[in-house]
């Protein structure tokens, strides 16, 4: 009942996820560059073995490392969006985490970053989790590959 006294309907609207569809597809999309770019971005000639960014980056002592540390976290952060569970976050966070602790052995920790592509196992993970609990962006990501919500990319 409301305060005047007149029985109003319940109406409830609960919003497990709050960010509007356009959004959500848009950042999506920034996920996937982002691990691309990271992990995928640059083939190498002759074979279908293909590195990104990030072990690129590792080649520069500490501060490389660091910075693709950054990137990763960004993602994740970007990912926490979609309301994603604390076991498929905490395997995220371990991904990014081996990669980073293995990638300050020089040479070898490059090598590792080539090959385990933490970003695109995370991409992986969010995915899955997209499947099944929001299919229909799944399907509007694959129709729109480069959708950008036109608010934020004024």
């Amino acid at each position: 009942m409301s305060i005047s006294g007149y029985k109003t309907p319940l109406v409830c609207c609960v919003t497990i996820n709050p960010m509007k569809t356009a959004e959500r597809l848009a950042t999506l999309n920034r996920i996937r560059k982002l691990s691309r770019l990271m992990d995928t971005a640059i083939g190498i000639p002759g074979t279908s073995f293909r590195i990104g960014l990030d072990p690129i980056m590792g080649l520069v002592p500490g501060a490389g490392d660091l910075i693709s540390t950054a990137f990763s976290a960004y993602i994740i952060y970007l990912a926490t969006r979609f309301g994603i569970p604390s076991k498929d976050l905490r395997r995220m966070i371990f991904n990014i985490g081996l990669e980073a602790v293995v990638g300050t052995v020089p040479l070898v920790g490059d090598f590792f970053d080539a090959y385990y592509k933490s970003n695109i196992r995370n991409l992986a993970i969010l995915e899955q989790h997209l499947q099944v609990t929001e299919p229909e962006i799944e399907e509007l990501a694959s129709a729109y590959p480069d959708y950008k919500d036109p608010i934020s990319s004024r």
